[in-house]
């Protein structure tokens, strides 16, 4: 920022002046204007202009005549002329260049009749302005609180205190028309001053509260952009975007303001190119137009009933075919005026970073047990072999029923079958 209040702090993390670009010293607004003319002087027989720019908030700026002659310059902080009581505001321009901004925003430039400028802001105006500006983000949540309760559709977006804390204005956005008749009744009772609405667009909105665009930069509108113009779909179609609701829309809900930035030169490129619906006639039948690309300078046509199969040409060639159409010719094929595009075998892929590998942040395979399975059977001995069948313990086992204690269980078993089986002899 360009001011110290926006500075960042010692721990590196940004101060923020919380005023968007309404500080003391003026340095980070985008509303600032440079007085080139002010190291020169005016002509002998001529008086400098009366009239004063003078800057309030959300960029809101106003002309007032400074018939008092007081000596002012930029950022000085001085109190206007207002409807009721005065507003606090600060200079942004003097001189000669205020009667070329009021020849451009088509004002009339006579001083005489514009709102006067009292005098230069004291100590007791400059402390009951900062005390409202204080006040201003408890009571727009207040009036959030309100206006739901009261069940109106719309967004209170900000709130500005007059400089002399005698009105408050309200600025909202709605897509619908809002009676908000209660709403003011119920603000007056509540904040206890005179209440004005305004209603601001959607990029208004976007502009006040500023953020951070797709791209990565701030956005336009609350950087350098002044004027909000309209843009249409028409120049996503110029400049060949896919029409998506979802990138094409800024933060304000409606189509980016940087879709018109170039699409003069877009426009202008597009008039040496054919238009889409122009068919080139060959032989084979009818081509149409499926892509182009006013940078390489190329166009991408296919037959009619081969739609998948594209040509791509060069702008030459079909201006060329074109002409020789216009003749009531054709041309054999859009072979023969196709750009060969050849491709270098030796070097398909090269590694700059030098990790190609896509499995690098894999885990490793489960080769461990192979490798355990390897060991074991290099530490037996030579005659060993790990099958069952050369092994004579194992065959014993299996004749004895395993351990010597199981085997005598066994042979108890068979004993006690066996004396059942005999029958037992009478005595004698």
């Amino acid at each position: 920022m360009g001011c110290t209040s926006c500075a960042s702090g010692a721990d590196g993390q940004p101060k923020g002046c919380k005023n968007n670009g309404t500080c003391g010293t003026d340095g980070c607004n985008k509303l600032t204007v440079f007085d080139w003319l002010s190291n020169m002087s005016l002509p002998a027989n001529m008086t400098p202009y009366t009239g004063v720019e003078v800057r309030f908030k959300n960029g809101r700026k106003h002309f007032y005549q400074n018939n008092e002659n007081l000596s002012l310059s930029i950022g000085d902080i001085v109190a206007t002329q207002a409807e009721t009581g005065h507003d606090i505001g600060i200079v942004t321009l003097t001189g000669e260049l205020v009667r070329v901004q009021m020849k451009k925003k088509k004002e009339n430039p006579d001083a005489t009749k514009l709102p006067n400028l009292y005098r230069k802001a004291t100590q007791k105006d400059i402390d009951i302005w900062q005390k409202a500006r204080d006040r201003e983000a408890d009571i727009q949540k207040r009036s959030r609180v309100i206006a739901i309760r009261l069940g109106l559709r719309m967004k209170i977006s900000d709130v500005e205190f007059q400089g002399d804390a005698s009105k408050v204005i309200f600025y909202y956005t709605a897509e619908e028309r809002v009676d908000f008749r209660e709403l003011i009744k119920e603000f007056a009772r509540t904040f206890n001053s005179r209440i004005e609405m305004k209603q601001v667009g959607f990029r208004q909105e976007a502009a006040r509260l500023g953020g951070i665009g797709s791209c990565g930069r701030e956005l336009c509108c609350s950087t350098w952009l002044t004027d909000f113009r309209s843009v249409n779909t028409s120049a996503a179609r110029y400049q060949q975007l896919s029409l998506n609701p979802q990138k094409l829309a800024g933060q304000c809900g409606k189509l980016k303001c940087c879709l018109n930035f170039e699409l003069d030169t877009y426009i202008d490129t597009l008039a040496t190119f054919p238009k889409n619906d122009v068919k080139l006639k060959t032989d084979k039948g009818s081509a149409i137009c499926q892509k182009t690309d006013i940078f390489k300078g190329l166009l991408w046509f296919a037959y009619e009933k081969e739609a998948m199969n594209w040509h791509e040409l060069t702008l030459e060639r079909v201006n060329e075919i074109i002409a020789i159409n216009k003749k009531g010719n054709t041309v054999a094929n859009l072979e023969e005026y196709k750009i060969e595009t050849k491709i270098d075998d030796t070097e398909l892929f090269s590694n700059v970073v030098g990790q190609d590998s896509l499995t690098r942040f894999d885990a490793p395979k489960s080769s461990n047990r192979r490798k355990k399975k390897k060991r074991r059977n290099s530490r037996k001995p030579v005659g060993a072999t790990s099958g069952k069948a050369n092994n004579p313990n194992a065959r014993n086992k299996k004749q004895t029923g395993g351990a010597p204690g199981k085997a005598n269980k066994s042979n108890s078993r068979n004993k006690n079958r066996n004396n059942r089986s005999k029958p037992n002899n009478p005595k004698k």
